[in-house]
This record gives C-alpha cells, sequence and structure tokens, in this order.
C-alpha cells in the first residue's frame, strides 16, 4: 500500500492568511503552483468547488495540458449538471490528462452555499442524489448498449457514450462526509473514502463504520482511505510552534477584523456539515491531540474550509505522526499550507521523500491480509486509548 499525497491546485494565491495578489483566477499561476507539486514529490493536486470560484473542470483541463505526471483530483457538486453529462465531460478530461483523473463527489456541507446554484434539497435527499448521481456516471463509464434510467432524481431514455475511459480503465471515485447518510453512500459507491483531519481514535471510528456498512452490503473491494490536515512543519519542534502561533495569531486578527479570511467559508453561526462540526468538537476538548494535532487552528478558521486541524512539528514529528495514521489505513494525506508554493516545496523536500521511503521498507514483503490485519491492530490500539489521553489545552 504506497503512501500518497494532494495538494491544492490553487486558481491564485490567496490564502487565510494573505491575500491575493493575483487576479481570482490567474492561469499562469494556476499551472505554476501544479507544476510545484509535481516537481516536489506530491501525486496529487486537488481542484475545489464552491459556488463562487472557478470551473474546476476548465482549471483542470488547463492544468493537464501543462503536466504530465500528476494525478488531477477533480471536485464536483452533483447539483451543477446532468449526469449523463458530467459523465462525458469527466471522460474528455480524462483524455485530456491520458488517464490522471479521479471525481471526487461533494454533495455540500452548507444549504445556504447550495441555493445559490439554485440547489434547495434538504442535506438528506441531497445524500440521497449523490448516490444516484454516481451510479449513473459509473454505469455511463462502463459503455455497452444505450440505457434507460428511471430514478427519485434523474430519469432519461437511451443514453450511450461514444466515449470510454482512456486506456480502458475509468476514472477514480473519491467521496467523503462524516454522516450516518454519508458513511452508508461512501462506503457503497466510493474508492476513495475522504476524512478531515480528525484524533486519531475519532478517525479509527469512523473507519469502523464504514466498513460496517461496506460489509452489510457485501462489498468485496477494499476502500482506499484520505484524510486531510493542514501541515505546519520546520526543522525543529520549537520553529514549528513558533510558526503555527504566528499563523494563528494572523488568523485570529484578520477575523476580528472582519476580512474574509476563507472564500470557501459560507456557514452561518453553527457549521452544517457533519465533518466540521467533529473537528470542532475535538478543538472544544483539547487543543493539542496525539503525537501533533493542533485542533486550535480549526476554531480560528471559523467553521468554513479553513477550519482543517494541523500537524505541528519538526520534519521527523510530523512524519511519524502521518505513519501513525497510514498504520491505521490511511494512505492518502491531504495537505496544504499556508503559503503555497514555499509550504508544498518544504513539504515535498523534507517529508515526503523520507515517508515514501519509510513506508516502502515498511511493507517489502507483506501480504495485503497480513496489511489489513495491522491496520485493524492499529485501530484497536487508537480505540483503546482514554479520553485526554496524550492530549492538553497547551502546545510547545
Amino acid at each position: 500500500m504506497p503512501i500518497e499525497f494532494l495538494g491544492m491546485a490553487a486558481g491564485n494565491d490567496a490564502t487565510e492568511t494573505t491575500p491575493a495578489t493575483t487576479t481570482a483566477f490567474d492561469p499562469a499561476y494556476a499551472a505554476h503552483i501544479a507544476t510545484i507539486h509535481e516537481d516536489n514529490n506530491w501525486d496529487h493536486v486537488l481542484f475545489a468547488y464552491n459556488s463562487a470560484t472557478q470551473d474546476p473542470a476548465v482549471h483542470a483541463a488547463w492544468v493537464a495540458a501543462k503536466t504530465e505526471k500528476i494525478q488531477l483530483r477533480l471536485a464536483h457538486r452533483p447539483n451543477v449538471s446532468h449526469p449523463t453529462f458530467a459523465a462525458k465531460s469527466f471522460l474528455t478530461l480524462d483524455h485530456i490528462a491520458q488517464g490522471r483523473v479521479t471525481v471526487h463527489f461533494i454533495t455540500g456541507g452548507s444549504q445556504a452555499d447550495q441555493a445559490k446554484e439554485g440547489d434547495f434539497l434538504s442535506k438528506d435527499e441531497r445524500y440521497r442524489r449523490t448516490q444516484e448521481y454516481m451510479q449513473i456516471v459509473r454505469r455511463a463509464w462502463e459503455g455497452g448498449e444505450p440505457f434507460d434510467w428511471d430514478g427519485e432524481f434523474y430519469q432519461f431514455t437511451n443514453f450511450a457514450s461514444d466515449l470510454q475511459p482512456f486506456d480502458a480503465k475509468r476514472p477514480g471515485v473519491s467521496f467523503g462526509g462524516s454522516s450516518d447518510a454519508a458513511w452508508s453512500v461512501g462506503a457503497a459507491e466510493a474508492d476513495i473514502y475522504a476524512l478531515f483531519g480528525e484524533p486519531l481514535a475519532d478517525a479509527a471510528q469512523q473507519q469502523l463504520q464504514i466498513l460496517a456498512r461496506a460489509a452489510e452490503l457485501g462489498r468485496t473491494d477494499p476502500l482506499r482511505w484520505q484524510i486531510a490536515f493542514r501541515p505546519i512543519v520546520a526543522a525543529t519542534d520549537e520553529l514549528a510552534w513558533e510558526k503555527a502561533h504566528s499563523i494563528l495569531g494572523v488568523l485570529q486578527s484578520r477575523r476580528a477584523k472582519g476580512e474574509v479570511i476563507d472564500k470557501v467559508r459560507h456557514y452561518a453561526d453553527k457549521p452544517e456539515a457533519a465533518g466540521t462540526q467533529r473537528l470542532l468538537a475535538a478543538a472544544e476538548r483539547a487543543d493539542h491531540h496525539d503525537r501533533a494535532l493542533w485542533t486550535a487552528i480549526a476554531k480560528a478558521g471559523g467553521g468554513g474550509g479553513g477550519s482543517a486541524t494541523a500537524l505541528v512539528g519538526s520534519y521527523e514529528t510530523v512524519a511519524q505522526a502521518l505513519l501513525d495514521y497510514y498504520e491505521m489505513g490511511f494512505e492518502i494525506f491531504g495537505l496544504r499550507g499556508y503559503d503555497f508554493v514555499p509550504d508544498a516545496v518544504e513539504f515535498g523536500t523534507h517529508v515526503i521523500p523520507a515517508l515514501k521511503a519509510e513506508v516502502a521498507g515498511r511493507e517489502a514483503g507483506v501480504t495485503p491480509a497480513e496489511l489489513r490485519e495491522r491496520q485493524a491492530k492499529a485501530r484497536e490500539r487508537a480505540l483503546a486509548r482514554q479520553p485526554g489521553e496524550n492530549s492538553s489545552s497547551t502546545a510547545v
């Protein structure tokens, strides 16, 4: 099971700590940041979706033409197009990228942002629609004879796509969510299940919930696991914590001034997304969890896309923290810093190569069955931890 890293394919240089110096979508910058990731040992870049920002599919097509090997993770919300149209769009992009596309289907964590594009379904309805949408897209990718569909949300007759998956391998399907509805949909439909960066025990609990649903469905092909953090690293732990507290201070200052610090933030007083609620609940329990997980930054993010937790420490400390999650089965790590280009270079230079070498050594000669047993034991160890163990309200 190789370890892989997913960065952010940003369209401009704005972050939660720094206003943009580019246009809202700067093609030159978009190509530059993707190339930075490709040249510095990253495996994937994510093209995020928000009602107010650039079209991620067009953005990804531009980047595909400017890169050679980086994998493209395309975020897509089912409310914005019909699934037959989307299926063809994804295949077209995958041909441009020569087989480098995975689609990340987003159900939506904010009814307000969904409404901006004409979507007024309830959360449970949105999850049912997402599942139906993914089923149609995957069926369209199979090719063969034209097919009809008569579902809850979509009806059509005699559809077929002349375009087939590149090199006879369909794009991957990624999905995320931390509610009961999300667990059931992802267990049934996803190749990759993506979670926010929770404490080890909380992440293990979610894995077990999803695996239980997959077993109930009789699923035999394994899920791949992904988890997301904001890494804050430096040569030493002390320097990393200096950087972390500096970032926190900027976030708090910008919020106090009423500045918009996160273009993805569209929540009111209480976030609707279960994943964000879980992160903020962990932050209420303690600022610091496990080896290097820092949740204070999630509170400062205000409940939106910038509310991801951080892993703080030296290159070695954060590498070991990621290995703790890897041992539980997480093999893809979604990571973005607070200064996109230098952070991608630093992490790609000082952390990724060492982690890939360490994992390759650990996995040499290990069978899939042995690996699954080891992952199960790692989850058991995480769940056996006492509440608050290795957690504190302060950090270095």
